[in-house]
């Protein structure tokens, strides 16, 4: 019958198939290639390898429809399936143990929140200060920020290797340096009740310069949003789409070009596309975009403003804004 096809390919299969006095179904279930079991193993292991390696933390659940997609069901079968056999061969992800920046319970004092409904009126109005981590080849930084409200533009910041308040530290003065220094008293210092913002030593620093101390109610991202924002930008417009850094020296520099390109180069939705560091020197800020954007979405209608994504495609900042 094959070779019948080879010579009249223009011959329909039930054309051929009658000369036999068979049906074309005939045909079609002879020529089944039957895929063993130990085969469709191999081929969905070495699969789910792939796409492991294009996103290590891939769950089962993704690349059924993943596989499915590229397989076929008969390859995967139903999802209860796939998922047993990708369960007995160990493809499981163990849980990922959060990395807490943030220890509130300590002896230190905890100050009142300050900010909660304050409209933010000018330049060191408002600061708000925040830790993030970094991952690196084969070890985890810290980033220590501090980030004027009103302009957006980070004033201070210092790269670590521990959560100790040494770096919490550097950031505050270098933002004191930034802001001129001497007498703060019109600014407010807000932060989480982390131990780095409670310790003898922040705490002195910012009563030295006459700055007001706020901190959270309790451990709620919203509560310390822009900071929050900031670190998102950092996260979702550069670090996770390029490669780990290599180490502590590499990320410093990496780090120090991306906050530069934010402060002084990158348009900001909140100040009017502006870029933060030209409204912190003086600048006065254009309208409120993303306020805009929010009332036109809310109201239905259509913008012409894209709207920030999460992911760090077009949004108007890293994991925060």
């Amino acid at each position: 019958m094959t070779a019948l096809r080879e010579e009249y390919p223009h011959t329909s299969v039930e054309t051929l198939c009658s000369l036999f006095g068979k049906r074309r179904q005939w045909y079609y279930k002879k020529n089944t290639f039957v895929v063993s079991e130990n085969q469709r193993a191999k081929l969905l292991t070495d699969s789910i390898d792939y796409y492991r390696g294009l996103c290590p933390r891939i769950g089962g659940v993704k690349l059924y429809v993943l596989l499915s997609n590229d397989l076929g069901r008969e390859i995967t079968r139903g999802r209860d399936s796939f998922l047993k056999f990708y369960a007995e061969k160990n493809f499981r992800l163990p849980r990922c143990k959060p990395i807490h920046t943030t220890n509130s319970n300590h002896v230190y004092r905890k100050f009142p929140n300050l900010v909660k409904g304050l409209d933010v009126e000018h330049v060191n109005h408002v600061w708000v200060a925040d830790i993030t981590y970094v991952w690196i080849e084969g070890d985890v930084l810290y980033l220590h920020l501090l980030t004027d409200a009103f302009s957006h533009a980070v004033i201070g910041w210092c790269l670590t290797e521990t959560l100790e308040a040494d770096g919490t530290v550097k950031a505050l003065e270098m933002g004191i340096k930034t802001a001129g220094g001497g007498n703060l008293c019109a600014t407010i210092h807000h932060s989480d009740r982390g131990t780095q913002y409670a310790c003898y030593r922040y705490v002195d620093t910012l009563v030295e310069h006459h700055i007001r101390i706020s901190m959270t109610e309790c451990y709620n991202p919203t509560d310390n949003a822009i900071a929050e924002r900031m670190n998102g930008i950092l996260k979702t417009e550069w670090i996770y789409h390029q490669e780990l850094f290599a180490n502590y020296q590499d990320a410093e520099q990496g780090i120090a070009g991306m906050i530069h390109f934010y402060n002084h180069i990158r348009p900001h939705m909140s100040i009017g596309m502006m870029p933060p560091m030209e409204v912190y020197k003086g600048a006065l800020p254009g309208k409120n975009l993303l306020k805009k954007m929010e009332k036109q979405l809310m109201s239905g209608k259509k913008s012409n403003i894209a709207a920030p994504n999460n992911r760090g495609g077009d949004s108007f900042m890293p994991s925060s804004s």
